[in-house]
């Protein structure tokens, strides 16, 4: 019946729930009894003790960790309020609830994020589109495949050497680059 009760102490004694492992419903029942006798101990022997010796004792006394009587006596020093409440009196006073930030990502970034990642595409397909059939071979191959294919494979596979792979990607990075040359203050804006 006692662990019962206790039970329905803990749960109902805030609307945030308070701890349910075995030291911390100890620490919940003991703790102001305990602080109390080693408080009246302390002034009896004419010893001051400071917050975080007393906070050492109780966890000692009762057998929890020092974390575990910090995060008790804060939550035991607090009340709960609502977040409807409002901060300040006067007609411009907020809520609680407005101060807590979304952590999701915000429409307006989502919509830019989504425009950007189009006007790249399109700026990149343009800029693709103005190499020949090799040239657009070898930088998808070499650029854009999730694993790089060697200068080596694409030259057994083309008939050419690894150099003369090499001589045309680096032109067609060229070609694609004037293409994309009146861009360049646009792809600084949405890379910066």
């Amino acid at each position: 019946i006692r662990a019962g009760m206790q039970d329905f102490v803990m749960r109902n004694w805030s609307m945030v729930r308070t701890g349910s492992t075995s030291s911390q419903k100890s620490l919940f029942f003991n703790m102001r009894r305990v602080r109390a006798r080693l408080e009246a101990e302390a002034a009896s022997e004419g010893v001051e003790l400071d917050g975080h010796q007393l906070r050492e004792l109780i966890a000692t006394e009762i057998g929890v960790s020092l974390k575990d009587v910090e995060m008790m006596e804060g939550r035991l020093a607090g009340t709960d309020f609502s977040l409807n409440a409002v901060q300040s009196d006067g007609e411009d006073g907020r809520e609680w609830i407005e101060l807590l930030e979304d952590e999701n990502e915000q429409a307006s970034d989502r919509f830019e994020r989504e425009r950007d990642g189009t006007r790249l595409r399109e700026w990149l397909g343009s800029a693709l589109g103005a190499l020949s059939e090799r040239e657009q071979k070898i930088i998808a191959a070499r650029k854009l495949a999730s694993t790089p294919r060697t200068l080596e494979s694409l030259g057994e596979e083309l008939g050419l050497s690894k150099e003369r792979v090499r001589q045309i990607e680096a032109a067609a990075l060229l070609k694609m680059r004037r293409k994309l040359e009146p861009r360049e203050g646009e792809l600084r804006a949405m890379m910066g």
